[in-house]
């Protein structure tokens, strides 16, 4: 090859990568123009390709670097934390890509690996960051809130849902069996694809459900509604004649915001469309977003987000309220909701529940991953409060956002892209279970613990509910079902008895106020034999030495058989009183004088307390019933053991007579 021909060949080398790399250099330069407009799906390819034909290893690693955060501003977690780990290893130099990875992790469910990350993120920059403290206490808690998640029952609402993204229904009629919502499935209008999902632009759809609960194939709403842009996030008003939405216009020439509209319904048809000005500075605000309505119960309040810079915005998306008249429309100046609901970051997706709550999506106070959905208390007049986390399962690490509610029913739906459903944003429905209570035991013989065959159970509940169950061969029984519906039902207290012939009864009580949680109560009862002529014991009874008076630890002793009488209101007993065998002087009839005034000091307390006299005979027996003979006492080596013995024979026993008695109408015992 001459020199000549070299020359040129170097030079044609040096012209194409010169090419090479203004080639390059556009192509980052759409990158960074489409990122920075949010067209996140084409900055992603664009960024890619920039990266492949990139010479120097900074680039490179600047470009692998802006796809991981293209993928996160796309919801894309699993490919960003994957693009975040190449530009690790290509060794970029900002090691805030430990702290994405975390953030990737966290929103896939993977709380201690995010941990691990935020860890590393906390080794490579030493000074602390408080975000990365912050990071690592909110996965903690995702993680309890995921271990032990609410009563609400989630599920993928799938004939409602396709593989593109399907969100934010609203019910479009008062029966709520009629819902419109926001789709990008393949019938959506136009041919254009939305640079920022990479998908159809979304249009509204209606459905209707049947009898069972079957949805309709979903119809796409009139060209009036749609456009060629972005329409969602629906909602009515209560007659279900006027429809709120959002509207984020197309076109590749011009940057447009987006804007929210009102249709009025006639029928199955739709008026055209009037957009609302909530915009500041009308006309020269194009590109800012005012989206996501929602109306109060009354309709003479709509809610909105908006990125807007309007009186007490606090940054990112805010919640705005304003009042609407007669006809639907806003009047006066939009009010920010205050710090109380907004943060620094994004509040969108407002809900007003009937009840007066506002539920909305946050990325501003922490949570399971992505979007959670927050609750706050209505604390006023237009005023809202107290903010707190659905929690699991109604958020995941996923995005979750737009519920709304079926009326007062404490079901309705939310969207999620969580795994289950059929692909991207998927509409699921979620409900709060009935809390099943179930009420079970035996009930045995004391002292043998055999099965009490036939002993009657009875339940009454605080809500007047009276019910009651024989025990089978193994003395089991089971309040379960009732009918209608459940016998132990919630926030409802219940007085149980259990009785069968010669036995005493025995009483209960059990009560699902305050419970959270299905629960069976089991029981096991042991009835004591009580035939007539048996015998029962009594805690002690103490006198003073000659004397009948009841000190008052002997008042606390009767109320066995207080209860006992209480809770066997047939039941005639003796009430014997017995004296130790050693001589008294106070009394001309000695010992059994004593004692016969002492067993009617203990029918007269109990007289006090509403029991009548006539269920109850006083008798002494003075000392001819010892539990301990006085030749015993006798041969007991020390004063401490007679006296002991005396106080064993000192005591007071009711006798069992009869079980015929007839309670009196309107008794009812003295406290």
């Amino acid at each position: 090859m001459t020199t000549r021909k070299i020359i040129a060949t170097l030079f044609v080398g040096v012209l194409l990568s010169f090419d090479v790399a203004a080639q390059c250099g556009k192509v980052a330069e759409e990158a960074a123009d489409a990122y920075a407009k949010g067209y996140y799906h084409s900055s992603v390819e664009l960024y890619k390709k920039a990266y492949t034909c990139a010479r120097k290893p900074s680039e490179k690693g600047e470009f692998i670097f802006m796809v991981a955060e293209s993928y996160r501003a796309l919801g894309d977690m699993e490919q960003a934390e994957i693009w975040y780990d190449k530009a690790n290893r290509i060794q970029y130099p900002d090691p805030v890509t430990y702290f994405w990875i975390g953030e990737s992790l966290k929103q896939q469910g993977k709380y201690a690996e995010a941990i691990a990350a935020y860890n590393r993120y906390r080794e490579k920059k030493p000074g602390g960051d408080i975000k990365v403290e912050a990071a690592i206490a909110m996965c903690e808690m995702a993680q309890k809130w995921k271990d032990s998640p609410t009563r609400y029952s989630v599920d993928p609402e799938v004939l409602l849902n396709t593989q593109q993204f399907d969100f934010t229904p609203a019910f479009a009629d008062k029966n709520n069996q009629t819902v419109v919502f926001g789709s990008t499935r393949q019938a959506s209008t136009g041919v254009e694809l939305d640079p920022i999902l990479g998908e159809n632009f979304s249009d509204l759809y209606t459905s209707t459900r049947d009898r069972l609960g079957k949805w309709s194939e979903p119809v796409k709403l009139p060209s009036s509604i749609n456009g060629f842009g972005n329409e969602g996030a629906p909602v009515f008003n209560s007659k279900r004649t006027i429809m709120y939405f959002t509207r984020c216009p197309w076109d590749k020439k011009k940057e447009y915001g987006c804007d929210i509209w009102m249709s009025r319904k006639v029928g199955a048809n739709y008026s055209e469309p009037e957009m609302l000005a909530l915009k500041p500075d009308a006309g020269k605000s194009d590109t800012l977003v005012v989206w996501h309505p929602t109306i109060s119960a009354n309709d003479e309040v709509l809610i909105f987000s908006t990125n807007a810079r309007m009186s007490g915005h606090k940054g990112g998306f805010d919640l705005y309220m304003v009042k609407l008249d007669k006809d639907g429309k806003p009047v006066g100046k939009p009010v920010n909701l205050g710090p109380e609901v907004n943060t620094p970051k994004g509040e969108v997706y407002p809900f007003l529940r009937s009840d007066g709550s506002l539920y909305f999506t946050s990325n501003g106070y922490g949570g399971m991953g992505g979007l959670d959905m927050f609750r706050a208390e209505p604390t006023g007049e237009n005023a809202w409060g107290q903010v707190e986390n659905l929690k699991s399962p109604l958020n995941s690490p996923w995005d979750d956002y737009g519920i709304v509610f079926d009326g007062e029913e404490d079901r309705g739906f939310f969207t999620t892209n969580r795994p289950g459903g059929k692909g991207g944003d998927d509409i699921w429905r979620f409900y709060m279970p009935d809390l099943e209570f179930a009420f079970q035991g035996v009930v045995l013989e004391k002292g043998n613990n055999q099965p009490l065959a036939g002993a009657k159970v009875t339940v009454v509940g605080t809500d007047g509910s009276n019910i009651s169950a024989l025990t089978d061969d193994m003395g089991g029984f089971s309040f379960t079902d009732c009918g209608s519906g459940r016998c132990i039902k919630e926030n409802t207290s219940y007085s149980i008895l259990v009785e069968k012939e010669d036995h005493f009864a025995v009483r209960d009580q059990i009560t699902t106020v305050g419970v959270s949680e299905s629960t069976t109560f089991v029981r096991e009862y042991l009835l004591q034999g009580a035939r007539a002529g048996d015998v029962v014991k009594l805690p002690t009874i103490l006198y003073e030495t000659d004397k009948f008076a009841l000190l008052d630890v002997s008042k606390d002793s009767l109320e066995v058989a207080y209860q006992t009488l209480i809770d066997n209101p047939t039941l005639v007993v003796e009430l014997r009183s017995h004296t130790d065998a050693r001589p008294t002087r106070s009394y001309r009839g000695g010992n059994l004088e004593l004692s016969q005034l002492r067993a009617q000091s203990c029918v007269n307390y109990l007289v006090t307390r509403g029991i009548d006299p006539a269920r109850m005979v006083p008798v002494g027996r003075g000392p001819d019933e010892p539990v301990v003979t006085m030749d015993k006492i006798n041969k007991m080596a020390t004063k401490e053991e007679k006296d002991a013995a005396h106080q064993m024979n000192r005591r007071t026993d009711f006798k069992i007579l009869r079980w015929d008695y007839v309670p009196k109408e309107n008794a009812s015992p003295n406290n």
